[in-house]
């Protein structure tokens, strides 16, 4: 099964793909939203080169498990990546993924922190799915 994982943000998308066959995942690229618009053209043909069988999304939380601020944009982009890909949408925990992305990429890549706290995500999954 193809997954893509996304870590959204208002101004950057991480996004990252993951194969359940070799239980493998990397991370991808990087959307940049326009001026807190979300860049749906750019996600749309990702999913469409990708073909994704399903789409992971981080559930941000607070450490406490509380629903952070961020939530309610969280859930309307869930509910747009549903619609236009007709895709199974999922949360996964994200609470730890960008501190442990920065952790693993040191000071030099932090441009490509959001990619990889995405590769999290999956890898989150998988260890959730075993």
């Amino acid at each position: 099964m193809q997954i893509v994982a996304f870590d959204f943000g208002t101004k950057k998308i991480g996004v990252a793909v993951g194969q359940t066959e070799t239980f493998t995942s990397s991370p991808l690229q990087i959307i940049y939203n326009d001026h807190e618009k979300t860049n749906w053209n750019e996600i749309s043909i990702l999913i469409k080169e990708w073909n994704p069988d399903l789409i992971l999304v981080g559930k941000p939380l607070n450490m406490d498990g509380t629903e952070s601020d961020i939530m309610k944009k969280v859930d309307k982009f869930l509910n747009k990546l549903e619609k236009i890909s007709k895709v199974q949408c999922e949360y996964v925990d994200e609470r730890l993924t960008t501190f442990e992305a920065k952790e693993m990429l040191g000071e030099n890549k932090m441009d490509d922190v959001d990619a990889h706290a995405a590769k999290i995500l999956i890898d989150n999954w998988f260890d959730r799915s075993n």
